[in-house]
């Protein structure tokens, strides 16, 4: 079957599928749905009676997930429409709570990306909503740039886009929506171009990119999401299972990797101690010391896949004593 109209070019696809070493009779949650690229890997790999809990909460991708998958395979994947914030709960409802490893892709799939009027991009105007399930519940981006202070659309924007002109550009957003409401990414584009230096738009991206990165992390809340989703994947899986996380830009990267080494850090006694009495151990190894990125050939085939970073951790069997003599 065609993959349109969700087509979408799964990024380091081979390796964060070889990192969960998937095996037949295994059980997955893909916590990022998406076009489909992992999950559909995942159920080749776990193949004849594993299974694969798949969550998106952008309908359109679990459409196109039912379009694709076959006969054989839907008895042993499971689509569920939700924010991955709830897949504690959701793999508890449906017995997926001992799995063999948990996979996120993060970010915003091509298809939202390239769809004019979901309001993602600064390359086309449309409605400023930006909402990854556009038909729930929450506050879209115009309301966030007509509602939220000058201080709130700073921090914002320095915080989540690293935009070292937030403040010009919050005050720039004050001073016109007093004239209008802003309610058209084309508007909001040209406001922050505006507001920036002409010396500093002379080369590099668009330079409203970051400020509607920012936005599209706040509207959605992706950064706590993600927090709250790691915490309860580890606790989902089996011991020697592991979560595998694809982040695009250093905000997610840094969550994953400061989650990933709190993890594995073990006891943290004063160095005079003979014997650990805090009772801490290390929960989890850190499979990727360092992240593992696109080779040049994936990146010449998909520029977009030029910031990802894959992380890995693998849950550890707990000991079942204390007062461990350290070494």
């Amino acid at each position: 079957m065609t993959t349109e109209p969700f087509h979408h070019v799964t990024v380091l696809l081979e390796e964060s599928v070889d990192m969960l070493q998937p095996k037949p009779g295994g059980w997955f949650i893909d916590c990022t749905l998406g076009g489909g690229g992992h999950t559909r890997q995942l159920l080749r790999r776990t193949a004849p009676n594993g299974r694969v809990l798949a969550l998106d909460q952008d309908i359109s991708a679990l459409n196109h997930a039912r379009a694709w998958c076959s006969e054989a395979d839907r008895a042993r994947l499971l689509l569920v429409h939700t924010n991955f914030r709830r897949i504690q709960a959701v793999a508890n409802e449906h017995g997926f709570d001992a799995v063999d490893g948990v996979l996120f892709d993060l970010g915003v799939s091509s298809p939202q990306f390239d769809d004019p009027e979901r309001g993602f991009s600064y390359r086309y105007d449309a409605d400023l909503d930006m909402r990854m399930d556009p038909d729930g519940e929450g506050t879209s981006a115009a309301e966030w740039v007509n509602q939220a202070g000058v201080d709130e659309l700073t921090r914002i924007f320095r915080e989540y886009g690293e935009e070292r002109f937030a403040r010009r550009i919050a005050k720039a957003i004050e001073r016109a929506r007093q004239v209008r409401p802003i309610t058209r990414t084309g508007e909001l584009a040209e406001l922050v171009k505006e507001a920036i230096p002409v010396a500093a738009r002379r080369s590099g991206p668009h330079p409203a990119r970051r400020v509607f990165q920012a936005l599209r992390i706040a509207v959605n809340d992706e950064l706590g999401a993600l927090q709250t989703a790691l915490e309860q994947s580890f606790d989902l899986l089996k011991p020697g299972g592991r979560v595998a996380v694809i982040s695009f830009h250093s905000l997610e990267d840094r969550i994953v990797k400061h989650t990933f080494a709190s993890w594995a850090q073990g006891c943290v006694c004063p160095p005079d101690f003979p014997v650990c009495r805090c009772g801490r151990f290390p929960r989890a190894r850190v499979v990727t010391r360092k992240p593992i990125v696109p080779g040049q050939d994936e990146v010449a085939r998909n520029p977009r896949s030029r910031s990802a970073k894959l992380r890995v951790a693998e849950k550890l069997t707990a000991p079942d004593h204390h007062g461990l003599h350290r070494v």
